[in-house]
């Protein structure tokens, strides 16, 4: 379908630490830390002297603690009601939940974690060189369940780089495009399924997550969805051409869907997260780690976390890692393990 070029772009926005998001989609988070070489306990070889531990998102000399003490990342912290989907370009994050689940995962790997009616998990990012640095990279996605999946039992699936497709193309002057497909077909290119009550499993939600690379100038056509469907292009690193008007880095673009939509890189490399989904359009109640329909299911959440704890925490310390030594694996709450082809 054709479209005036000014029409393509709905709206454009500077996004900040948290990206605003279009339904189905809650929000997003780019960690980018350059974290120093790890001392013996897998944490940063630097002094943490200025910084808010317990709470430090400051990003002094490039990193951030977030709510961790010792190692990087986030302890045992409750959910209910939506999905996460984590995504590590580089780095590595150890998983622990209430289920009894774990895993270490990263350089390419996809966590989706459905919440559900509850669960407890810890995401800790383990320095494991002690003599280079060790950048971590990765995008946390927050997708919205229906009202109907909101109390659906959690479940935990790891996606391996080695089953995420990548789409590789050159555009006509033979300048490069990779596409990411962690959800939603590109042309022939299928992801692994997302866990059996998300939404993107529910046919006609055209639920997609795409990370778009681009050499210097390459251009590169997003290929039309349906109607009806929230569209949103994310550039993160670089500079992107849409319809005639210049998208710097860190900004956010919503576009039409339905038109083939013609893109152009920068001078530099363009790195872009493409967020698309068929609007669930149920009212988001959202207080903190829950996410629900009514302030009524918000109050029932605290009460219910307090009373249960979302099955307990079975593990030692809030903040779990694996041993330096381990290698990238999942094992589930049934006990089966799987690790990467």
């Amino acid at each position: 379908m054709s479209s005036p070029e000014g029409d393509v772009i709905l709206s454009v926005a500077p996004q900040g630490f948290m990206w605003t998001t279009q339904d189905p989609f809650l929000f997003c988070v780019h960690h980018d830390d350059a974290y120093p070489e790890g001392d013996a306990a897998m944490a940063p070889k630097a002094s943490l002297a200025g910084r808010n531990i317990g709470s430090d998102f400051e990003g002094i000399d490039g990193w951030r603690m977030y709510h961790g003490s010792t190692v990087p990342g986030f302890p045992s912290h409750p959910h209910r009601g939506f999905e996460t989907v984590t995504l590590v370009r580089q780095g590595l994050a150890d998983h622990h939940d209430s289920m009894g689940a774990a895993g270490r995962f990263g350089g390419g790997d996809a966590q989706w974690m459905t919440a559900g009616a509850g669960v407890q998990h810890s995401e800790m990012f383990p320095l494991v060189h002690q003599d280079k640095p060790n950048p971590l990279e990765l995008f946390q996605i927050w997708l919205n369940l229906p009202a109907r999946n909101k109390m659906v039992p959690a479940h935990y699936k790891m996606l391996w780089r080695e089953q995420i497709p990548t789409v590789h193309t050159t555009d006509a002057d033979g300048r490069g495009v990779e596409v990411t497909v962690v959800a939603g077909p590109l042309h022939d290119a299928t992801p692994p399924s997302p866990p059996p009550h998300s939404w993107a499993s529910e046919a006609g939600s055209d639920v997609a997550i795409w990370t778009i690379s681009l050499e210097p100038g390459a251009r590169w056509t997003v290929p039309a969805a349906p109607q009806g469907v929230n569209r949103t292009l994310y550039v993160f690193e670089g500079s992107l051409q849409i319809a005639g008007r210049s998208i710097g880095a860190v900004t956010g673009v919503r576009v039409r869907p339905d038109v083939d939509l013609p893109i152009q890189g920068g001078a530099a490399t363009t790195q872009v997260l493409l967020l698309q989904g068929r609007p669930i359009g149920e009212p988001v109640a959202q207080y903190g780690p829950f996410v629900m329909n009514t302030q009524a299911e918000i109050h029932r959440a605290f009460y219910d976390y307090q009373r249960t704890a979302f099955g307990g925490w079975p593990w030692p310390t809030s903040d779990p890692v694996h041993g330096r030594e381990q290698g990238r694996f999942a094992r589930h709450a049934d006990g089966a393990v799987d690790r990467p082809a």
